[in-house]
């Protein structure tokens, strides 16, 4: 038996549903118009379930077997399901049938983009421009496809080109903001968000982003009043109250931080990096008790945050319980072990226990992971120099030349272990190279070997290069 029902476009979603899930209770077979298959299909996606809307389909392409929206569909549920040549046939049946209809060009440059395949995408891209009515979305996947290509500036122009057709999408003004930002052409960002203000300056992504270029140049106060005005369009914007906090904590205002990191916590749940930096603000503020508090409850929300245990070791080390702080160094390495700032720290702790075995040997890991660390070559040479084993000293200390050759104060070092080692010609040598580099900074030497202070050579060398 066979019913016939008919469903103008005004017809009820729900009620189409009902007539459907009845027909397949009852095994008949009734007529839909497509507009209700429609209903029908949507339905069925909305709520997740891409089985049933596929057998949805069937009937409708039953039913209306030249309506191409239905292999479109059945192409994007496809595509769900990762039935790739399946959704390529069906955009090719729809495309024969209607080879007008953008959206098969759109979808076939989804599923060539999600292949990497990356001149094809475009090729389809550049069809749908063609016959779609609005196209902001569209240039946008293409400025997507030019990302994949590592080809920014590209990906810089088709975004300008979407955001021209419509200013109120947000994710081309994100992700302008990202192509800048690998190009590293803030000043440039920050024209073109000055520019789109003027049109809308009530865009609190405009101004976010902004903010966010001023901050990139250290700009920290241009990028607090920017993060104020998006705030300001949209108090619970979370992440500018987060971002603001981070230009506060640069100005070392943590005080101040501490109390915007905070005020994220009106508008979205407490999350383990906003408790990691306000520990790190009571840190610098050097309220120990508080700092930890907070490390702990980041570490409790997410065990793998490694700041935080590296934190609260610091937190330790701070009031001299040494031994207790290594153990939370150890945590932060288990996650993170070629962070150089955690061996740094490790090498410091082990070597106030006394422990110099294993001082030596984190010292080895921050140098293997940070060569450019010029504090951590001076600690290191310092205790290799404490221990006696002055021509390690020495040699560690031309490495770290090699590695630093503008450093001044690597050359002041060195100059002092010659000299140590009876080689007064080589140590004058570095000396008038250090003097050449920065000559304000002898007062290292003296500082390092007092007893140079009385050596005429060395006192007569230094006045010429600093009178």
């Amino acid at each position: 038996m066979e019913e016939e029902f008919d469903f103008d476009f005004n017809e009820d979603a729900e009620n189409s549903v009902k007539r459907y899930e009845e027909m397949i209770r009852n095994e008949d077979q009734y007529f839909f118009d497509a507009q209700a298959f429609e209903y029908i299909i949507d339905n069925y996606i909305e709520k997740n379930d891409p089985v049933k809307a596929l057998q949805v389909i069937d009937f409708a392409l039953n039913q209306h077997p030249y309506a191409a929206v239905f292999l479109i569909k059945q192409a994007q549920l496809l595509l769900f399901t990762n039935e790739i040549n399946k959704a390529f046939a069906a955009l090719d049946k729809a495309e024969m049938l209607e080879a007008s209809e953008a959206d098969i060009y759109v979808l076939r440059g989804n599923i060539y983009q999600n292949m990497d395949r990356h001149s094809e995408a475009l090729e389809n891209y550049e069809r749908a421009l063609g016959l779609a009515e609005t196209t902001d979305e569209i240039l946008l996947q293409m400025a997507y496809v030019y990302q994949n290509m590592h080809d920014y500036e590209n990906a810089i122009v088709y975004i300008k080109r979407s955001l021209e057709q419509n200013m109120e999408n947000k994710d081309g003004l994100y992700e302008l903001a990202f192509c800048y930002d690998i190009l590293d052409k803030q000043e440039e960002s920050i024209k073109f968000y000055q520019e789109y203000i003027d049109s809308d300056p009530y865009s609190y992504a405009a101004w976010y982003n902004l903010a966010n270029s001023f901050h990139k140049l250290e700009l920290y106060e241009k990028s607090i009043d920017a993060y104020d005005y998006a705030i300001l369009i949209k108090e619970n914007f979370s992440s500018a109250y987060f971002n603001k906090g981070n230009a506060l904590v640069q100005l070392d205002k943590y005080e101040e931080a501490i109390e915007v990191y905070k005020q994220t916590f009106e508008y979205e749940p407490p999350n383990a990096d906003t408790y990691c930096a306000i520990g790190e603000c009571y840190e610098k503020l050097e309220q120990m008790d508080e700092a930890r508090a907070y490390y702990k409850k980041s570490v409790k929300m997410d065990p793998k945050m490694a700041d935080a245990w590296f934190g609260i070791g610091v937190t330790l080390n701070f009031e001299e319980r040494f031994f207790e702080s290594l153990h939370f160094y150890k945590k932060a390495l288990e996650l993170e072990d070629e962070n150089a700032d955690f061996w740094f720290a490790m090498a410091d702790a082990h070597y106030k226990l006394g422990q110099i075995n294993d001082s030596i040997e984190a010292y080895h890991k921050v140098l293997e992971f940070n060569p450019l660390d010029i504090e951590a070559w001076l600690d290191f040479c310092t205790v290799l120099y404490e221990q006696g084993r002055l021509v390690e000293a020495a040699e560690t200390m031309l490495e770290a030349i090699k590695n630093n050759p503008d450093a001044a104060e690597l050359y002041y070092r060195t100059v002092a272990y010659l000299f140590a080692l009876g080689k007064p010609q080589e140590g004058i040598d570095y000396l008038q190279t250090a003097l050449q580099i920065d000559p304000d900074k002898h007062y290292i030497l003296f500082e390092y070997l007092p007893q140079l202070q009385s050596n005429s050579a060395i006192v007569a060398i230094i006045n010429n290069y600093i009178k």
